[in-house]
């Protein structure tokens, strides 16, 4: 519930006012295509290894054709439990390839976050928790449609 607007228009003599204040965090993991196809899920906790996993379990369950999901190197990403999986998956045609470890910038998923977060952000989205919740669904669930990014 801290926004982020880094400036702003109005006319002069009026002041803009946006109410802070701490909240829980928000925190989505999702997988992404270059067509911005996205599958997610959206935690108020903390996410970690095992959730990771639990994802890619459901996301490999039904893979007709070999998928290669592209990941940075967090260490959640990279975790014993994790890779003890890879072969799991791997049978199931889902594929990890690990970026280089600090190269946000060849992480298509980090721009998306990015362009979430200081882009297409909604002044409104900061009124309540509801408002930033429903903003932030809004914006996955219209990626590819209201919400486009060119990867050129």
């Amino acid at each position: 519930m801290t926004p982020y607007i880094p400036y702003a228009w109005q006319e002069k003599r009026q002041q803009i006012i946006l109410k802070s204040s701490k909240s829980k965090r928000i925190n989505v993991l999702g997988l992404m295509n270059r067509n911005l196809q996205l599958d997610y899920e959206i935690h108020a906790e903390t996410i970690r290894s095992e959730t990771v996993i639990n994802f890619f379990d459901k996301f490999s369950a039904n893979l007709e054709k070999r998928t290669v999901v592209v990941m940075d190197q967090a260490s959640i990403h990279t975790s014993d439990a994790l890779l003890e999986k890879l072969s799991e998956w791997e049978q199931k045609k889902l594929e990890i390839f690990w970026l280089p470890i600090y190269s946000p910038k060849l992480n298509l998923i980090e721009i998306l976050w990015k362009f979430i977060k200081y882009e297409w952000v909604e002044v409104d989205a900061y009124d309540s928790w509801k408002a930033l919740m429903n903003y932030l669904k809004k914006v996955l669930d219209h990626l590819g449609s209201k919400y486009t990014i060119n990867f050129a």
